[in-house]
């Protein structure tokens, strides 16, 4: 009898394993609230310079007036947004309100200087966002960029920190900690008086974010069977996908940015409450040579299950006898290094590396900036979240019949092939520009779905944690980098598309180099993947 028969017999499909699938998947639903969150809080409004002091006062002006004769008119026909002119050019009103470049003085014979008496927003869209509270426009443009690069550094130092913890110290124990830290580090900076503070809380969000993940895909698949792995996997995937649709709704309707923040954090203090409820791993248990508290959690799930005397015939020895192998190829404790000890665990790590980085680079390079479409922002995001919706179906239909590997590795070279093919498109082809970005989305989301499937199925028991939370750092860095590399537009405007294409093409590469899970059981430990490895050569 092995671990898998232990689970048969107190029920791997019953009412436990619903309840607590979905128990755990509820708070996915609000990952997407935090990790694009920034499109909403930081949406950049309409703004230019301010009015000089002496015309603030005044009642006898129109806004329009004032903006005539205060802020020069751009290439476009628009406000300047970092400049103003001196002093009021007061013989622009004598044009009779013409906006009419020819009519006026040559703009370049008036002084021009900064905004010194800050700037006007224009807030009928976001009646708040960070941008408009801390006035991170012009010269501190790139602070906009910096705090999403911030957050998803917490994301990957969360990575890190929970995943090797939860291999010590189990996962149901790291994850209400992470529910804990996420609604009050929200909270915080729901209502952050500053923006240095803001880039602190949300630091740790992003970390907290990273133990629910981690905890919460690992408390799933080692309660499950097999043959249902797929389906969930793809389910807990959906979860994300509507969660972005949930943040279209919320922001629709809460159009401050602190109100925002608050509403997508308190969700969490509720999965809190509930997550004393859930229960430990009992493979986990079992490996870290806690058999008795094991048995006492297989019989729980009999009881749920409507199994009670099944469950009663499970006792210590019978489950010590089921992990035997297990337990004697394992050591008395596994830090990351394990990951690169040997030859089949370095190359297998080294490429989901790779695999995990370009999907989230490119992912987050196409979701970050949905202002640069020139379509509502609200509509955009609704189209990014449905795209997933069909994406997600494909790749769980060719996961189930063609396998883990060859998914991985179409998902990520067809998104590269899509957003290469995007820069050849006109820029004004703004919808046929817009399709492509969306396609090749869906492709990554798909991607992102298979990647936590695959490397879940790929550690062993003993190392999953770690595992995951090595990978997902490396997640997070091509997070953290892809802001940084949307900078790059402003000297050539082709490049950031030309490194979001390359990178998901060459990694699928990689993708291709890693053996099959299809139908295979969970290895709990390193031999266990040495012989599925050469079992496939």
């Amino acid at each position: 009898m092995v671990f898998a028969d232990l689970l048969e017999q107190v029920g791997s499909t019953g009412r436990f394993q619903v309840v607590h699938t979905t128990l755990l998947c509820l708070p996915i639903l609000m990952m997407a609230s935090q990790n694009i969150l920034q499109n909403f809080v930081a949406a950049v409004p309409p703004h230019f310079c301010s009015a000089h002091t002496n015309l603030t006062a005044s009642t006898r002006m129109s806004a329009a007036e004032k903006l005539q004769i205060t802020v020069p008119i751009d290439a476009n026909g628009s406000p300047e947004k970092c400049r103003r002119y001196e002093s009021p050019q007061w013989h622009l009103l004598a044009n009779n309100g013409s906006t009419d470049p020819e009519v006026w003085e040559d703009p370049e014979q008036a002084a021009l200087r900064g905004c010194d008496d800050g700037w006007t927003y224009d807030e009928r869209e976001r009646s708040s966002s960070i941008i408009s509270e801390w006035h991170l426009v012009c010269s501190l443009r790139p602070l906009k960029s910096m705090g999403q690069t911030v957050y998803m550094g917490g994301v990957l130092v969360g990575a890190g920190v929970f995943g090797a913890l939860a291999d010590r110290f189990g996962r149901r124990v790291l994850l209400t900690m992470s529910y804990l830290l996420m609604a009050v580090s929200g909270t915080c900076a729901a209502f952050s008086p500053s923006f240095s503070l803001f880039c602190l809380f949300r630091f740790m969000c992003g970390m907290a974010l990273s133990g629910v993940v981690l905890n919460s895909f690992s408390l799933i698949v080692e309660w499950i069977p097999t043959r249902v792995r797929t389906v969930i996997g793809t389910g807990t995937g959906y979860c994300y996908t509507m969660g972005q649709l949930i943040l279209a709704l919320v922001a629709y309707f809460i159009r401050d940015w602190r109100w925002l923040t608050f509403a997508v954090s308190l969700p969490f203090y509720v999965a809190f409450l509930y997550s004393w409820w859930l229960l430990e791993s009992s493979r986990w248990l079992v490996l870290k040579n806690k058999p008795e508290q094991a048995v006492e959690n297989l019989r729980l799930v009999a009881r749920y299950n409507g199994r009670q005397a099944d469950g009663e015939k499970i006792d210590v020895e019978m489950v010590k006898s089921s992990m035997k192998k297990e337990m004697s190829g394992c050591k008395s404790s596994y830090t990351t290094l394990d990951l690169f000890r040997t030859p089949t665990m370095r190359k297998m790590t080294v490429c989901l590396c790779a695999v995990w980085f370009s999907t989230s680079f490119a992912y987050y390079g196409l979701s970050m900036d949905l202002q640069k479409f020139g379509v509502d922002i609200y509509l955009i995001q609704v189209i990014f979240g449905a795209a997933d919706i069909p994406a997600k179906v494909i790749i769980n239909i060719t996961m189930s019949y063609c396998g883990r590997r060859l998914s991985q590795c179409g998902g990520l070279v067809l998104a590269g092939i899509t957003i290469l093919s995007n820069l050849l498109v006109p820029y004004d082809k703004q919808m046929l520009r817009t399709c492509l970005a969306v396609l090749g989305k869906g492709c990554l989301a798909a991607s992102f779905n298979c990647c936590y499937l695959y490397s879940g199925e790929l550690y062993p028991t003993i190392l999953r944690q770690s595992g995951l939370g090595w990978v997902s750092m490396m997640a997070r860095l091509g997070a953290m980098v892809a802001p940084l590399v949307l900078l790059l537009g402003e000297y050539v405007t082709w490049l950031p598309g030309l490194i979001y294409g390359l990178v998901p093409v060459l990694s699928g590469v990689a993708a291709f180099l890693l053996p099959e899970t299809l139908n295979i059981p969970l290895p709990d430990t390193i031999q266990d993947l040495i012989v599925m490895k050469c079992e496939q050569m």
